[in-house]
């Protein structure tokens, strides 16, 4: 997104903004979430510390929707007639990059709106949000700000007694990825009070406590399955199932074991029900209604992240600078959006489309620089399958212009903190620490040989 000099609304001096007036999400699918995240159109001043949204002629465009909708700030206090002659330019731009086909009624008649509240509540409209559920969503974010604020847990017991029923599963989604944000800001005193609330949340609230049994109940689960090991068929899973002490354990199953839930399974399940007799017979076929209910939905789940994963992919590939697209949304990377992407790449190749492929492999490169380590991390990792000390030795001095204070603080920091785990290390990660160890105290002798040396 290009920026824009402009002069900051309080002291004049001139400042770098990212302005934005069309946001037409036919073309540019980003153009949405950059509206509603407040990207663009936000100053902040480095000279007098203003931060705020500019007041700007905006115009909102999505054909899918037949939305035309425009906003034109009233403190700008423009004639009708000149705020027609700014956007109606941008209404061109809109009309013209359709094809012929796609030009609606709703083209001829933009609705206009006179304050950018009601913009931001028609488009969510549009997605079936309401404004009753934006108030509850702004209700719990001032509740969050209000635990936050209070100076003490007795007072945050108090502020969660008074307002128990927003303590909800949105509540707890909205906090997490605000806890998520804080900590990728690199904002450690915020990041560290958001953990201590989390912490109060999950003990004072019954969705917390509900959440706590939950991960309790997922553990369970894992280590049966993991205790099954190599033994782990379809019957030893249906025993595992059936043999589950609540429904939350069963559900816990039925997550991290979905692909084992398939036909056979299903079939197995059925023709024990059909020996069963009397009561037995009775829960079996009980189980097996909660079993394809619960299925139903895990599938439903995956099914939306994945058509949420596909979207972002989407929108980075619908930019101009794919690369840096790609660079700047690295936190919104996650394990679906990478088989995404695999999936994507396949199928672009299949269809021999080189134009698609080149910009998968566009994003599949940043990701692949973004997840190597770091050089003086990869260096090390290759100290540590040194045979001794003499190979050590003669690797730093092959690759000398790689010792120097950023490794050495590398290779401190990682000795360090395993000597720290050492207690809870097991045998070979114990021999790796120890490795580790004497690697660092060699590279400190050379380091202090060639100091001596060049001083």
């Amino acid at each position: 997104m290009p920026q824009t000099t402009i002069n900051c609304p309080r002291c004049k001096q001139p400042i770098q903004a990212n302005v934005e007036q069309l946001f037409d999400v036919t073309s540019d699918p980003g153009a949405k979430q950059r509206l509603l995240s407040g990207v663009s159109n936000f100053a902040h001043c480095p000279f007098c510390g203003y931060e705020g949204q500019l007041a700007t002629p905006i115009v909102y465009h999505d054909a899918d929707k037949q939305l035309l909708l425009t906003y034109f700030p009233a403190e700008i206090g423009m004639p009708v007639n000149e705020q027609e002659k700014q956007i109606g330019p941008l209404i061109t731009q809109v009309t013209n990059k359709l094809p012929p086909e796609k030009r609606k009624a709703y083209l001829l008649s933009p609705q206009a709106h006179l304050s950018f509240q009601s913009l931001i509540e028609r488009i969510l409209a549009a997605d079936g949000v309401t404004p009753e559920m934006l108030k509850a969503q702004q209700d719990r974010v001032s509740l969050i700000e209000r635990l936050l604020k209070a100076s003490g847990d007795d007072v945050r017991k108090e502020i969660l007694g008074q307002e128990p029923g927003l303590a909800d599963e949105q509540f707890f989604a909205l906090f997490s990825r605000l806890l998520q944000s804080a900590a990728a800001s690199g904002d450690e005193q915020v990041a560290k009070e958001m953990a201590n609330l989390q912490n109060l949340l999950l003990e004072e609230t019954e969705y917390g406590r509900k959440i706590q049994a939950s991960y309790g109940e997922m553990e369970a689960a894992a280590k049966s399955l993991q205790e099954a090991g190599k033994e782990l068929t379809r019957e030893k899973l249906l025993d595992i199932i059936i043999e589950a002490p609540n429904d939350e354990r069963l559900s816990a199953l039925v997550s991290l074991a979905r692909p084992g839930l398939d036909y056979v399974f299903f079939q197995t399940l059925t023709e024990k029900i059909d020996k069963a007799q009397g009561e037995d017979k009775q829960k079996l076929e009980a189980l097996r209604e909660k079993l394809l209910d619960l299925v139903n939905k895990v599938d439903k789940q995956i099914e939306e992240r994945y058509k949420q994963a596909q979207q972002f992919v989407e929108e980075i590939l619908a930019q101009d600078d794919i690369a840096q697209a790609t660079r700047d949304s690295l936190e919104a990377v996650n394990q679906d959006v990478v088989d995404v992407i695999n999936t994507m790449l396949r199928e672009a190749s299949d269809k021999k489309d080189g134009a698609r492929l080149e910009k998968l492999q566009q994003m599949v490169q940043i990701l692949q620089e973004s997840s190597a380590p770091p050089p003086e991390v990869a260096f090390i990792e290759q100290l540590l399958d040194a045979p001794d000390e003499a190979a050590v030795e003669k690797m730093l001095q092959e690759n000398e212009a790689m010792v120097n204070d950023n490794f050495m603080e590398a290779l401190s920091g990682l000795s360090a903190q395993m000597d720290a785990q050492a207690e809870q290390l097991g045998e070979e990660n114990k021999a790796i620490a120890e490795k580790l160890g004497q690697v660092f105290r060699t590279a400190l002798k050379y380091t202090m040989k060639r100091n001596i040396k060049t001083g």
